[in-house]
Order: C-alpha cells, then structure tokens, then sequence
C-alpha cells in the first residue's frame, strides 16, 4: 500500500499521532515560506498576507463541510469559537457534554460559573436530552480513545426538545464526512487531519443560530465593508458568519489554503477508507497480540490501547511515534501511512 499524496509527504519515521498534529504537505511549507519571505523582505506590499487567500481557504473548508462558504467563521483555535458560543447562552442554562470530551469543549462553559453541566457517557448522549437541555455539545470522534458518537440520534434528540447543537470535528474532519449543516454550530481545528498550521481553524453557525450569536470579537475584517471599516466602530457588522471571524493568522493561512486544496483533491472517501483500513488493521493485529483496544461502534482512524504506557519508550525508541492519552496508547491513521507502518508498530509491541 503506497501513501496518497505522492510526493507531498516524506516521514522519516512511523508517524501514527496525526490525532495530535498532522504532517504538513509540501505545498503548505512552500507558501508559508514564500509569505514569511516577502515578509522579510518587504516584497509582500501592502499588509502581512492575502485576503484573497482568506477567502480560498473559507471556501474551501466550506465544500469539505457541505455549506455555503458565508456559514463559515475562520479563527486560531476552537476554543475561541467556543467561548463565542458559551458566552451566549443564558445564566443558568444547561449544557450537555460526554465524559470524558476534550478540555477545548468543555472549559469555556465551565469558567462561566453560572451555567449547568451535565456529564453523561458517550453511548448514552442522546437519550439524556432533555426539555431543559438548552445545547449539547460533543466531538464526532472522541480524542481520547477514537470512539464515535450517534450523530444521526444525537441530532434527533436535540431537535426534539429544542436544544441546540454543538460538534468539534477537530479529530474527524478530514477523514469523516462533515455535513456542518446539521448542526447549529461546528468547530474544527485544522491541524489535525486537514493538515493545516497551527493557527487555523473554522467555525460553522446556521443562519438562525446565528441570530444567538454577539460578535464579542469583531474587528476591522469583519465589517460588510472591509477597506471602510479601519477606523472608529465597525458599522455595519457583515450579515454573514464573517462577523465571527478572528484576526488571522496569515502564515497559518497561507499554508491552509494549500493543504486544503490537497485535502479536496484527494477527496473524503478515499482517506475514510485509507485511514480507517490501516486502524482495522492495526486493531486486527493488537488482538492477535493478546491486547485489547477501546472498542468503538464504527470504523474510526484512532485506536486506543489501555494498559500499554509502560511501552511507550519502546515505540519511540524504535521512531514509532504516538501519543498517550487518557492512560492510553493512541495510534491514529491519516493518507501518508501504510500497512508497513502498521505492522512496524505491532512488531515493537511483540517484543
């Protein structure tokens, strides 16, 4: 099995833990090196970056969510667009969370101090909705150990009751369908499987749940009026998810606009398939060995290993690279692995 991406990649070891960090396609370094050149120089012009690449990126992370491009917010990290949401909810309102969800989700509401949180377990998210439940906010793939929620029942069960709903797709955009449409607001970071800089990251909102929404942050980018909008109060506001946007990071940008034409280019299905194989696989082969992994309720690119941090050491040793979460080893798949990176990291644990 050859790696997708041909060229645009070259490990020099076993990289299993792009659920912590994704490997930077080759066209990405580029035009970040190119921009932080010009910005050396002075040949960039006018200002640090391209707004014209803001836009490309916007648009395109749009495609790979399946909305309009005028849903999507661009930021630096998930949980700024969180705390834009949490800081719109009402005192007192309820919020409903897995055991267990990355701190990125949770924190944000938890330092309001006067909102209700309520931890259920993951399989049971969607029966725990409740008349009172105001929003349920979960990641589509668990950090911690790769297991994948009931969207589709999740998604049921809000509407029912009328709660909002809230999806990190940090660990699953990328090789997981994203239908960012279904949900009142999506996060993601980029870093991860859409193989952005650091820096990089989307917020989707519906056009009614937009209406919840104060742009606490707003600034001169996000006026209907870019060019007219950099001095004195930004008025009028743009009527689209632009008003959300962060100031960005055009490094990180510049480098997002190319990693995402790849990640398009590729196409979703191909890396679902790709990435959940090779997690099949390793699964498949740690069984064999006598160990056993977080069962999941679906394919998923992340396998987790209770009882193995003692061997971490060893797979570093040996240039496999993973990462431990939870008390667990977590091994995750992306497009530049093969079935040799797998079996390399099953041949370190057999000893």
């Amino acid at each position: 099995m050859e790696p997708l991406g041909g060229a645009e990649f070259a490990p020099d070891a076993t990289y299993l833990n792009t659920s912590s960090c994704g490997l930077l396609p080759r066209r990405a370094i580029t035009a970040v090196q190119r921009l932080a050149e010009s910005n050396a120089t002075g040949r960039q012009g006018e200002g640090a970056g391209s707004l014209e690449s803001l836009a490309a990126v916007r648009a395109s992370f749009a495609r790979l969510a399946g909305v309009p491009a005028e849903r999507v917010a661009l930021g630096g990290c998930v949980s700024v667009h969180v705390g834009l949401i949490a800081a719109s909810l009402e005192p007192g309102a309820e919020v409903l969370l897995p055991e267990g969800e990355f701190s990125s989700v949770v924190t944000p509401f938890a330092v309001r101090g006067d909102l209700r949180l309520r931890y259920v377990p993951l399989e049971k998210l969607a029966d725990e909705v409740r008349p009172d439940t105001a929003l349920v906010a979960f990641s589509a793939v668990q950090s911690a150990d790769g297991r994948l929620a009931d969207l589709t029942g999740v998604r049921a069960a809000a509407e029912a009751h009328g709660a909002r709903t809230l999806l990190d797709a940090s660990q699953s955009a990328g090789w997981l369908p994203l239908d960012a449409g279904a949900y009142d607001y999506t996060v993601t970071g980029a870093f991860k499987y859409l193989l952005c800089p650091r820096g990089a990251s989307f917020l989707t909102v519906t056009e009614d749940a937009q209406e919840s929404l104060r742009p606490i942050h707003a600034g001169w980018l996000t006026g209907e009026d870019l060019w007219g909008s950099n001095y004195g109060a930004v008025s009028p506001l743009t009527s689209t998810a632009r008003r959300y946007d962060e100031a960005p990071s055009f490094l990180a940008y510049h480098g997002a606009e190319q990693s995402l034409a790849l990640v398009e280019e590729l196409g979703i299905d191909p890396l679902h398939t790709r990435a959940t194989t090779l997690a099949a696989r390793f699964r498949a082969g740690l069984t064999s060995l006598g160990l056993e992994p977080v069962p999941v309720s679906g394919p998923s690119a992340i396998v987790s290993v209770p009882g193995l941090e003692h061997r971490a050491d060893d797979l570093r040793r040996a240039e496999v690279y993973i990462s431990l979460r939870a008390g667990n080893v977590r091994a995750s798949f992306h497009l530049y692995n093969t079935t040799a990176d797998v079996d390399r990291a099953l041949d370190v644990l057999a000893g």
